[in-house]
């Protein structure tokens, strides 16, 4: 694994609740290359206020992880594509297109999460990424979802009626 998260190469002033690093409010997932190059593996401990039932994880929250880690898979995947570090310029952006989680068992407070994701095919500015959520070994979710590259400053201004 790389040292430094792909979100602190790529995305230092990020503000997602999920994976920014500015967010003060935020989950601050981290994301990293595992050793085989071809998952991207993050971790993380829910806070017992991400209680779903009594003893169990919310499945918002393994939505949210699931959004967060797989999007950061895709732009991962497409830098790893063109021969670039994260980080580098032009800046890689995905959002999602799609977002699919199949909850397979009840995922227990208090046990450290590994999302463990990985690229299962590109097409143009998509590609589809595969996340399996672990509580420690047992698989208990996992997201099939698509990400779209974009250019962020021309989403930022459709999304307020402006063109850019």
């Amino acid at each position: 694994m790389h040292d430094a998260p792909l979100q602190d190469l790529a995305a230092p002033e990020g503000v997602c609740y999920g994976c920014g690093g500015r967010n003060p409010h935020g989950l601050h997932v981290k994301s990293h290359w595992h050793e085989d190059g071809v998952h991207v593996i993050a971790e993380h401990l829910p806070d017992d206020k991400y209680c779903g039932w009594p003893g169990l994880v919310y499945g918002g929250l393994i939505a949210m992880l699931v959004d967060c880690h797989s999007n950061w898979t895709a732009m991962a995947y497409h830098y790893r594509a063109e021969n670039r570090e994260a980080g580098s310029l032009p800046r890689i952006d995905c959002v999602t297109g799609n977002l699919g989680i199949k909850y397979i068992k009840p995922t227990p407070m208090g046990v450290p999460l590994t999302l463990r994701a990985r690229v299962e095919g590109e097409v143009g500015r998509k590609c589809r990424v595969v996340c399996e959520v672990y509580a420690d070994d047992v698989l208990t979710a996992v997201g099939d979802s698509t990400f779209v590259r974009v250019d962020t400053e021309q989403l930022r201004a459709a999304a307020h009626g402006r063109e850019a």
